[in-house]
């Protein structure tokens, strides 16, 4: 055991677990969303199985496997972008049409394993050829625009998602998937430091093994965050997020149809009027922000009407979307909740939690936003 040696193997067993309990509760529970991120994190593990095992003595890779194409990065952000869209659509799935966007992948797979069947001498013979050497710069540009292009995807797709869910959840916390685009950052700062530390190898004149560890080291630490963060994620099962029309042309991922976010002006401003007293008159007799997964979708049930209809009226009588619009009451009830003796042996986070709240920090944020104080200085 050693310094350089213990991370390594911590985090590529680490990687290789994980992976196989994704892939499990994903078969069990029929979770697209985990398979794909159990594909992450084996991606993870191979991107520093080269040091590991060399790190441990072991030299099978380059003895019996060396020229075997045994990396996955053109395969690395399309992957995450499937679960990002598998994660925020429960009905998203993966289509043959879907394929295409492993085409680089496939390619650098097909040709190194050409090479790699015919033995080791023409592996060597086929690294010392001009041809190697253009395909290893073009497989560097395919990488980095994969990069580009799947996170640019994924972080606009994220964009939008957070607007959408906003005006149809009343708690968007544990579905905001912040960590996946913590995630993204994190992958891109680390690429950018990676190159970084190669242009200083070549600088500097082909540095040991021990200083490159350091760029490893940073990806034990990202298999850490995103094994955690993305096994113990909520798993809602009312998310179905598909995305903007336009999005579909842009980025064709297959044959399902995505329908068209009908906007307010699409509905008659007619029915807007009738709808406030209907919507006040619920949450006064039966306190529905009482409860902490109200969705749209619940209450569109409740007064017989379609999710469309019911976010542009809430828009036009209150001026909220629908998140703000069911926070606002809650935080009326915690008011007068604080104001009530009985309640003196509660805690301000039990109050909030018995008044619809889900977690500490939105109930602080709803709070702030409505009154201008902060809870304690409220009370």
């Amino acid at each position: 055991m050693s310094i350089y040696q213990t991370p390594l193997q911590f985090g590529y067993f680490l990687a290789l677990l994980f992976a196989v309990l994704l892939w499990f509760r994903g078969w069990q529970e029929e979770r697209l969303s985990d398979r794909f991120l159990g594909w992450v994190m084996f991606f993870l593990a191979m991107e520093i199985q080269d040091y590991t095992f060399g790190f441990s003595g072991i030299n099978i890779l380059w003895e019996k496997f060396d020229g075997f194409p045994r990396y996955f990065h053109l395969a690395f952000a399309p992957t995450i972008y499937f679960y990002l869209k598998a994660q925020i659509n429960r009905d998203f799935r993966f289509k043959a049409a879907h394929l295409w966007h492993y085409l680089f992948y496939a390619i650098y797979f097909l040709v190194n394993f050409g090479v790699f069947i015919q033995g080791k001498k023409a592996v060597d013979t086929f690294r010392s050829s001009e041809w190697s050497y253009w395909l290893g710069w073009l497989e560097s540009i395919a990488i980095w625009g994969s990069y580009i292009y799947y996170f640019y995807q994924s972080l606009r797709l994220y964009k939008d998602y957070r607007r959408w869910a906003e005006t149809q959840f009343s708690d968007t916390e544990t579905i905001s998937f912040v960590w996946l685009r913590n995630f993204i950052y994190l992958i891109i700062a680390g690429e950018v430091f990676k190159f970084g530390w190669s242009v200083a190898d070549r600088a500097l004149g082909d540095l040991p093994f021990e200083q490159d560890w350091w760029w490893h080291l940073l990806t034990v630490a990202i298999i850490c965050y995103v094994g955690i963060k993305g096994y113990a994620q909520h798993q809602p099962t009312k998310l179905a997020f598909k995305g903007k029309l336009v999005e579909d042309r842009i980025l064709p991922l297959g044959n399902e149809p995505s329908p068209p976010i009908i906007s307010s002006s699409a509905v008659p401003n007619t029915d807007y009027l009738e709808w406030k007293p209907k919507i006040e008159q619920l949450f006064r007799e039966q306190k529905l922000y009482l409860e902490p997964e109200l969705s749209l979708s619940d209450l569109a049930t409740k007064l017989k009407t379609n999710t469309s209809v019911l976010s542009a009226a809430i828009n036009q009588n209150f001026g909220k979307n629908f998140n703000d619009f069911v926070n606002e009451y809650r935080v009326e009830e915690v008011k007068r909740q604080l104001k009530d003796p009985a309640n003196a042996h509660l805690s301000l986070l039990g109050v909030a939690l018995e008044c619809g709240f889900n977690s500490k920090s939105t109930f602080n944020r709803a709070f702030k936003k409505f009154t201008g104080q902060s809870p304690k200085e409220f009370v």
